[in-house]
C-alpha cells in the first residue's frame, strides 16, 4: 500500500478503489519523466513569529504518521529550529505561526520576504490568523514595553488560507497537507475562505449565527472553545467575556457558519 493511501486510511479520507486499467507500452523517456515529477515533494517551511509554538507542537501530535508526513510528503525548507538554513529559498507552503509585533522591525521584513517566496502563505493558528490573545498583549523587550502592538499577518500581507484553532487540531493540520498533496482545493476551500477572518470574538455567534435564527443548539462551539468561555444554556450558547482569547474557533467549528454539503458526503462515502 502506498504511503498516501496509508495516510488516507488514517484520516478516513480513503478513496475508493480505482478500476484495473489495460497494461500500454510507454516509452521509457516518459516514464523517466513522470517518475522525475512524482519525486518532486512540497517544499514547505515553517515561520514563527509571536506566539507560543502550540501549533507546531499540535503538528507533532499526528504520531502514526508524522515521520512519514515530515520526511516523505513533504520536504522542509525553511525553519528556525527546523533547518539549518539562513536565506529564505523558494516555498511552495509556508505556515505562519503567531502575529506580528508592528514595533519588531526583523519580523515585519521576514514576514514581507514570506510573501515573496513562498506560493501559498497559511496563517498557522488562530494568533496569526486573528490575533487571538495577542490582541490584548502589551509585552516585548522594549524600554517601554506598553508602546507594542500585534495584528494578524493579514494586516501586513496577503494570506492564501487559514488554519485557525488555539492550537489548530492535530487531524486538520495533517489533513490540509493531504489535501495540498493531492491539490484537493475542494477540501481546502473553507480555509481558503477564512484568510480574510482576521477579526473575531466569541459574540460572532450571538450576532452572526443565534440573531439569524441559524442555531440548532448542537454545542459544538461550547465543545471548540480551548478556554471554556462558552457554556450551554438554555439550548444557546452564553459567553463569557473574561474567558474569550479571539480566537474565532467557535464560530468556525459551528456547523452553521458554513456547510461543505459535497466535502461532507465525500468524507463520508455518500
Amino acid at each position: 500500500m502506498s504511503l498516501i493511501a496509508r495516510i488516507k486510511r488514517f484520516l478516513g479520507l480513503e478513496a475508493k478503489p480505482e478500476k484495473e486499467e489495460k497494461v500500454v507500452e510507454v516509452p521509457k523517456e516518459e516514464v523517466e519523466k513522470v517518475a522525475e515529477e512524482e519525486k518532486a515533494k512540497p517544499r514547505i517551511g515553517y515561520i514563527h513569529l509571536s506566539g507560543c509554538t502550540g501549533d507546531a507542537m499540535s503538528l507533532t501530535e499526528n504520531y502514526d504518521i508524522l515521520a512519514d508526513l515530515l520526511t516523505d510528503m513533504v520536504e522542509i525548507v525553511y525553519g528556525t529550529t527546523l533547518v539549518d538554513v539562513w536565506e529564505m529559498p523558494e516555498m511552495d507552503l509556508a505556515l505562519v505561526e503567531g502575529s506580528v509585533c508592528l514595533q519588531d522591525e526583523h519580523s515585519l521584513k521576514e514576514l514581507k520576504e514570506v510573501r515573496e517566496k513562498a506560493k501559498l502563505v497559511c496563517a498557522f493558528g488562530s494568533c496569526a490568523a486573528t490575533g487571538c490573545f495577542t490582541r490584548y498583549a502589551r509585552g516585548g523587550q522594549q524600554a517601554q514595553p506598553a508602546h507594542e502592538s500585534f495584528v494578524p499577518i493579514s494586516s501586513i500581507i496577503d494570506v492564501d488560507l487559514a488554519l485557525p484553532g488555539c492550537p489548530p487540531s492535530p487531524e486538520i493540520i495533517a489533513k490540509a497537507v493531504v489535501a495540498l498533496l493531492n491539490d484537493d482545493m475542494d477540501y481546502l476551500k473553507p480555509m481558503l475562505d477564512l484568510a480574510g477572518y482576521n477579526e473575531a470574538c466569541g459574540c460572532d455567534l450571538q450576532t452572526k449565527i443565534v440573531n439569524q435564527g441559524l442555531c440548532i443548539g448542537c454545542g459544538t462551539c461550547a465543545m471548540a472553545c480551548q478556554t471554556r468561555a462558552l457554556e450551554m444554556i438554555n439550548g444557546r450558547p452564553q459567553l463569557n467575556n473574561d474567558r474569550c482569547i479571539k480566537c474565532g474557533i467557535c464560530y468556525i467549528q459551528c456547523p452553521r457558519s458554513w456547510w461543505p454539503e459535497e466535502q461532507i458526503r465525500k468524507e463520508l462515502g455518500l
